[in-house]
């Protein structure tokens, strides 16, 4: 049971990183385009998303996914779950890094570490999921 409970660990801090207001960015400039203001949101926050910065809203919403798939798992310790999880931790770190792919204005340390937290978490039910073969 606290071998199950550990993978919840990383998605719980992801969350909670995920809420602050700080990590999903808009780059907003003016007509000439000489100058431009910077503003941070919410991952959760529909702002970014209405200008069509979709993958912070999808990586918090899919972040939430696999917290509910591993608390399920750790009620009924359900294999499947974990292969489900480790799966979608997959798709949310390639769409977490969608916004520095298309323009690096978009970086914020404080989405680098959602980003890189989804890695670890995607690594840790990697190596989970081999000990679960033996």
């Amino acid at each position: 049971m606290k071998q199950r409970l550990i993978t919840l660990f990383l998605p719980i801090i992801t969350l909670i990183l995920e809420i602050l207001p700080y990590g999903a960015i808009l780059v907003f400039y003016n007509g000439q385009g000489n100058e431009y203001t910077i503003k941070s949101y919410s991952y959760f926050s529909f702002i970014p998303f209405g200008y069509a910065n979709f993958a912070p809203l999808i990586t918090a919403l899919t972040t939430c996914l696999t917290i509910g798939i591993l608390l399920i798992y750790i009620i009924f310790n359900r294999k499947s779950l974990i292969y489900l999880s480790k799966n979608i931790c997959l798709i949310n770190f390639i769409i977490s890094i969608f916004p520095y792919i298309f323009d690096f204005d978009y970086f914020s340390y404080i989405g680098l570490f959602i980003t890189i937290s989804i890695f670890l978490e995607f690594v840790i039910l990697l190596f989970f999921t081999k000990n679960l073969n033996k």
